[in-house]
């Protein structure tokens, strides 16, 4: 974690659909550089409270302020990857990489320019030409996790991106995610459901409560960074997934042994 104050804060945040609440009168916040992992059951509001960080949804009570300012029209305000890559099957992967310079004035020429170091950088220079259909699921996470950070984003959003992987391509690209954000320094905010996930990525891990999504407890991982695969079974990893735990069935949900 680097810098001080709250890249971004979240006050007294409500939101209900008709007579459903999702979510009710949560804060948090997270410093320049920090990842915080948002984990709690499916369904728990979780992904609404991104939507409304994003500016997809605006909140019935409560406010977010991004770099201490209360900002109403947030659209742009952060990169967002959603929980599949969606990348375009009509652009090789240098284009799909630089889109979101494109669509902030770049000339392609320019947006392939830089895509193509950071390509480069973190291991698929040899692919900048290929097709999306030509890439493994674990590959094509990987371009959509650059395409998310192409354009150095203040703030990114990553609302369970690992979730249709299997288990060892989603450690391999934990790690992988882990270094291309220390890296590069985004503050970071992690939607998951895995206790062994939030401890391996971030910094401080946020326990929401059943919908409507409340915070129901706060853990801070003490893991250096960067790490690596032999961090997951070391004595803090196993303690911190241990304290997780617990603060999870306090919050009244069942989970799975380790």
């Amino acid at each position: 974690m680097t810098g001080t104050g709250s890249a971004v804060e979240l006050r007294g945040l409500s939101k209900s659909f008709g007579q459903l609440r999702a979510v009710d009168r949560i804060d948090l916040d997270a410093a320049p550089g920090e990842l915080v992992a948002l984990i709690g059951p499916s369904g728990c509001g979780k992904s609404t409270l991104f939507d409304i960080v994003a500016g997809l949804e605006q909140p019935d009570g409560g406010e977010v302020r991004i770099d201490g300012t209360v900002v109403a029209d947030r659209l742009g305000a952060s990169a967002y990857m959603p929980q599949r890559d969606a990348l375009l099957p009509w652009r090789r992967v240098e284009d799909n990489v630089g889109l979101p310079l494109e669509l902030r004035g770049r000339r392609r020429a320019d947006a392939r320019r830089v895509a193509r170091p950071l390509l480069d950088r973190f291991g698929l220079g040899d692919f900048a030409g290929a097709w999306p259909w030509q890439l493994s699921g674990g590959m094509r996470h990987r371009v959509a996790f650059l395409r998310t950070v192409v354009a150095r984003p203040t703030l990114v959003l990553l609302d369970e991106p690992f979730g249709d992987l299997d288990g060892l391509t989603r450690r391999d690209l934990q790690e992988w995610l882990g270094t291309l954000l220390t890296d590069l320094g985004p503050t970071v905010l992690l939607v998951t459901h895995d206790i062994a996930e939030a401890v391996f990525l971030a910094d401080r891990v946020i326990v929401l409560t059943p919908r409507p999504a409340r915070v129901a407890a706060e853990l801070t991982v003490t893991l250096a960074r960067p790490r690596r695969t032999d961090d997951r079974e070391s004595p803090a990893a196993v303690c911190a997934e241990r304290d997780l735990r617990e603060a999870l069935q306090s919050a009244s949900w069942t989970v799975p042994r380790r």
